[in-house]
């Protein structure tokens, strides 16, 4: 069953697209899933509800949850294994970061919140299940929530519980039980949805739509026996992205690009997986349709990137890609934004989970969430630091100079994965260890260490710019 309409917004959105559909073509090539949806939306009858069209709105992107379903895991040899040769997943508070973030939108109340996939840990049912009971319960405090998926939520193999010492096969879902599972998150309220991916296109709010791209390649993951890490947009669902700006032209909307994967490289090193298969492809389709904005995740560190860049002489029309930083990593925060659809304004900036003031909400006592930002912080300075550790075990350098090099890596970890490294970063550059990791020839990690200390002009945290109108 879907749940009602949440707000005016949404009977407004339904009432517009009445009208649309009456003297728009309707788009073909669909399967019977996305005629049904188009169906379901011409026949809504409600009564228009006047909102204000000219009100800026506020709206969340948080991606990377990783959500793990609590029941799955006894905190034993096994969970605890798992976690710490893990990349920095706080899955021990998977679940209260979760709540925390459903307290969150209950005391800031968005417009609406997008969840750019890696929904859950590695696709496990009951996860899913869990996840889909608090997002409806953030549905009926008035904020709407539309997802897509991301390369871990769907037909994985690597589903697990823990039980003890040991790793149980767990069950996991397909693409059919994904669209059953949260069809009351955006499915039932697209305008269109893409007949070959789960992708779609909604009215967020006035003026303003969202294209939710599914960029996952999941087809083959059990036949693979792994999830397949990258990602790519088919070419058919690139021409139905044309297809649907031209049916925001109608409405002179702006629109907002929502994938998983990254549009654009987020970092120097030469590292596969992140960005779409076919980036170039891609970009031709958006600059061709006018569209100026891609939110991603999947890299898990925070981070802003355009092309052509700022200096470039290219005369392209600058595209962003934000990379939101994954909410289970340290520091646990989601993108906060705001849209004029007056001026086509759009800001985007950083914002963490409020853990502590969940916690104390709920008068629960454990010291780690009542202490969550310097607990969380820690835990992912010290992983970091016994990471670098381990890659220097068999190297030349002292054990006082390990330690040297390794405080570097677990600094400048930290304030990268937040997208605040530039800040600190003359300070960590004048460290003794920082030299040493520059003496290194070669090595994954001396190159990890220099890219995260490449100066960038660009803020990672917060963005202003005007939405292209189509």
């Amino acid at each position: 069953m879907s749940s009602p309409l949440k707000d005016g917004t949404k009977r407004t959105m339904k009432f517009t697209l009445l009208m649309l559909l009456s003297s728009a073509l309707i788009l073909s090539g669909c399967k019977d899933t996305a005629s049904t949806s188009l169906n379901a939306a011409a026949a809504v009858t409600e009564p228009e509800t006047s909102i204000d069209s000219t009100a800026p709105v506020s709206f969340w992107v948080a991606t990377d949850t990783h959500y793990l379903d609590k029941a799955l895991e006894d905190g034993g040899q096994a969970f605890q294994t798992y976690v710490t040769g893990g990349d920095g997943k706080m899955l021990p508070y998977s679940d209260e970061l979760t709540e925390a973030l459903v307290y969150d939108v209950e005391q800031k109340k968005p417009e609406f919140l997008i969840l750019s996939g890696d929904l859950t840990n590695n696709g496990e049912a009951s996860s899913h299940k869990e996840l889909a009971a608090k997002l409806h319960r953030i549905e009926a405090m008035g904020t709407s929530v539309y997802v897509i998926p991301g390369n871990h939520d769907i037909n994985n193999p690597w589903a697990r519980s823990f039980d003890g010492d040991k790793q149980v096969v767990a069950d996991h879902i397909n693409m059919e039980d994904f669209l059953a599972t949260y069809e009351d998150f955006g499915y039932h309220e697209a305008l269109s949805r893409d007949a070959d991916s789960l992708s779609y296109v909604v009215k967020a709010a006035p003026g303003l739509w969202l294209l939710m791209i599914d960029s996952a390649q999941y087809a083959h993951n059990e036949e693979y026996n792994f999830p397949q890490t990258d990602g790519r947009i088919l070419p058919s669902t690139l021409s139905w992205m044309d297809e649907n700006v031209k049916l925001a032209a109608q409405e002179h909307a702006s629109i907002i690009t929502v994938m998983h994967h990254n549009l654009l490289s987020h970092t120097s090193m030469a590292v596969s997986g992140f960005k779409l298969n076919n980036s170039q492809e891609t970009m031709k389709t958006l600059r061709k349709d006018g569209l100026n904005l891609v939110l991603s995740g999947h890299i898990h560190m925070q981070d802003i990137r355009r092309d052509p860049a700022e200096d470039s002489i290219d005369p392209a029309m600058p595209v962003y890609d934000i990379a939101t930083s994954a909410m289970a990593v340290n520091p646990h925060q989601y993108g906060a934004m705001t849209f004029d659809p007056v001026s086509r304004a759009f800001t985007y900036n950083t914002a963490a989970v409020d853990v502590e003031g969940w916690a104390q909400a709920k008068d629960i006592t454990d010291p780690h969430l009542l202490n969550f930002k310097s607990y969380a912080e820690d835990t992912f300075a010290g992983e970091s630091y016994e990471k670098a550790m381990t890659r220097l075990k068999d190297s030349t350098f002292t054990e006082a100079q390990k330690q040297s090099m390794a405080e570097v890596m677990s600094k400048l970890n930290v304030k990268y994965f937040a997208g605040t490294a530039a800040d600190s970063l003359d300070e960590i550059q004048a460290m003794p260890g920082y030299k040493l990791w520059e003496s290194m020839e070669g090595g994954f990690m001396s190159g990890y260490i220099r890219s995260m200390a490449e100066h960038s002009e660009q803020s990672n945290v917060s963005l202003e710019m005007v939405l292209t109108t189509q």
